[in-house]
């Protein structure tokens, strides 16, 4: 019994020391592989330059400030569309839904985790961008608008999934003592559950932010892909993710513009990277109060 014991920690600490050597070593590949672009590229004229033209014949310029630009809002609106109703959708799976609608309904939406981003960037080209260039009066709907609507949808089973477990970790007692001095059930979830499960929902809330910062097909498809600097919503953008995905297939090896796709994908990797840390930290720093 003692032997099977070890093998079944063995096989768990193996895997769990694989998937760090994994991480380590994409990083690595990310980090040796952009060095050289930085010896011919100015590391400030990198982030902050939003001028992006490797194949110029005057001047090659690799500028991401437009990119991380469109990157930041697009995520911001995806949050802004996804989190009111994550956590809304949360809470009525937690405190309000029968438990034989909370069967039919949260499997659903773990399935909608598992469409293809594909087919999400497909329905913002065929639908959300109409509708979106109807409303507004543009040429297209493909802009940062049409991006962040399908980014919200596609962070929508996270956010749920999560703040659904946080808040169904609060002591019933709470409930019970918040209903027994006369608060309503509404009340009762704003105001005790909510606040008493906030460093699950904020962690449920980040790890949808890390989603939308590194989801590619959907943004390629459906926001334009404009690699100027936007100057509202409306505009079409071009994300980190998209740039990479378009140029790295065709690029030639070893040269500064292969680089640089590689410096932008370790931009992107440390974004995405310190965005899961924290929201881990903030899970494990409040789990201890989480009642």
């Amino acid at each position: 019994m003692k032997i099977k014991e070890k093998l079944i920690h063995g096989l768990f600490l193996f895997n769990g020391l694989l998937v760090v050597f994994i991480l380590i070593g994409i990083f690595s590949l990310l980090v040796f592989t952009a060095i050289p672009a930085f010896k011919e590229i100015n590391i400030k004229e990198f982030l902050f330059s939003s001028n992006w033209n490797p194949t110029s014949y005057v001047k090659e310029t690799y500028g991401i400030g437009a990119m991380l630009v469109s990157t930041i809002m697009v995520t911001a609106g995806a949050l802004l569309l996804a989190v009111p109703i994550g956590i809304g959708a949360a809470a009525y799976l937690s405190d309000v839904a029968s438990p034989k609608i909370r069967e039919i309904v949260k499997p659903i939406i773990e399935i909608l985790a598992g469409i293809p981003s594909v087919v999400i960037g497909f329905l913002g080209i065929v639908f959300v961008g109409p509708v979106i260039s109807k409303t507004f009066g543009l040429p297209n709907g493909l802009n940062a608008v049409n991006g962040s609507i399908l980014l919200g949808v596609m962070a929508l089973p996270t956010i749920i999934s999560l703040s659904e477990d946080a808040l169904s970790s609060v002591s019933k007692t709470y409930s019970d003592a918040s209903l027994a001095l006369g608060a309503t059930r509404w009340q009762t979830v704003i105001k005790v559950k909510i606040p008493a499960a906030l460093s699950g929902v904020i962690a449920a809330c980040m790890l949808g932010m890390g989603r939308a910062i590194g989801e590619t097909m959907t943004v390629l498809m459906a926001t334009g892909c404009a690699p100027a600097m936007p100057r509202s919503y409306l505009d079409s953008v071009r994300t980190m993710t998209s740039t990479i995905a378009i140029e790295l297939g065709e690029v030639p090896y070893y040269t500064t513009h292969y680089y640089a796709l590689f410096a932008v994908g370790l931009v992107l990797f440390i974004m995405t990277f310190c965005v899961n840390m924290t929201s881990d930290i903030i899970l494990h720093k409040y789990q201890g109060k989480r009642v």
